[in-house]
This record gives structure tokens, C-alpha cells and sequence, in this order.
């Protein structure tokens, strides 16, 4: 069973970027997959309460001592008493796979914190923030630095992405798939 972590923007998202967010986490429950997040709002609520409605287990990690800062729909809230940056990297230790939907700072952090670790990153391109502009910003369109640790993989469904989060780890994916698209 896949652990598969949501990164992306908190507080108040566009419509859209909800709904995208809501339809990774239902993708997410349908795998049979675990769904990890900050636990908080915006992108880790949407797919939290996507993947939740399906039926799927949500785990929020949690920075601080507080569980009352998680959204309504984590089934295990994980208080880790530590400050956002430190949590994040709980998070992505936590996680086998990551999907980046939009994000800032914040997001940004946990995207190199997951490379550095090796963790596989699958980008909703085209979903507003960091996630539209990594590519752009990436060796070769796949990788953070030079050394190409682990690829980046770009998806731009929810359907597209939880299959490639799905499929990391066994087989190089990068360059022949960034250029094509699963349909929904």
C-alpha cells in the first residue's frame, strides 16, 4: 500500500485548483493508497476531503502540539510539536510519493526537501504557483540539480498523476513521459 503525500498551497485556493486537489485525493482512495498531508487548508483539505469521501484513510501531519488546526476530514491527526519547515520534513519522510498541486513558498521547500531525500515528485503542471513554474526552472525539465537524484514527473490530471505516483520507483519516467498525457 502506497503512502502518497498532497503538497501544495494552503488557505483560500481557486475553484479550480480545489476541485483538481479533490479529484488527486478520490484517485488517491480509489488506488487503495494512503493519503498523507500538512492537514491543514486549501490544497491538503481539498484532496483530504476528496480522498476521505471515497473512502480512503487521510493522515494529517501537524506542526505544532494542536489537533484542532486539522481539517475535518483527517481520519489520524499526527502532532509533531515542531515548527511548519521541520514538519514538512516529517511529511515527506513519511511519504513513498509526493503530488505537487500549485503552492508557494512553503510547497516549495517540501518539493526540495523530497528531492533531496529522494522521494519521487509528481507536478500537477499547469495548476497555478511553483508547480507551473518548476519545469521551466529544472535540469533537462526532470530534475532540481545536476546530480539528478530523482526525476520530476508532470502530470495534468489527477487520474494522470496517482497513475505515475503509482508507477514510480519501477521504471525511468521522465523523459518519455513528460511529453504525453493518460486520459481521464
Amino acid at each position: 500500500m502506497k503512502r502518497i503525500a498532497v503538497i501544495g498551497q494552503s488557505g483560500i485556493i481557486p475553484v479550480d485548483v480545489y476541485t483538481l486537489a479533490e479529484e488527486v485525493g478520490k484517485e488517491i482512495a480509489k488506488s487503495g493508497s494512503i493519503l498523507l498531508s500538512g492537514g491543514g487548508s486549501g490544497v491538503m483539505e481539498a484532496a483530504s476531503k476528496g480522498a476521505k469521501e471515497a473512502g480512503g484513510l487521510v493522515i494529517g501531519i501537524l506542526a505544532g502540539d494542536e489537533i484542532n488546526v486539522a481539517n475535518d476530514y483527517i481520519d489520524i491527526p499526527i502532532t509533531t510539536g515542531l515548527a511548519f519547515d521541520y514538519r514538512s520534513i516529517i511529511l515527506v519522510h513519511s511519504a513513498d510519493v509526493l503530488i505537487m498541486i500549485r503552492g508557494g513558498n512553503g510547497t516549495l521547500g517540501e518539493l526540495s526537501a523530497a528531492y533531496m531525500n529522494k522521494k519521487p515528485v509528481v507536478v500537477m503542471d499547469h495548476s497555478g504557483g511553483w508547480a507551473s513554474k518548476v519545469k521551466d526552472v529544472s535540469v533537462e525539465g526532470c530534475y532540481l540539480d545536476e546530480r539528478k537524484t530523482v526525476e520530476l514527473l508532470y502530470a495534468t490530471s489527477a487520474k494522470e498523476a496517482v497513475h505515475l505516483a503509482l508507477q514510480v520507483n519501477q521504471t525511468p519516467l521522465c523523459k518519455e513521459k513528460n511529453t504525453g498525457v493518460i486520459g481521464d
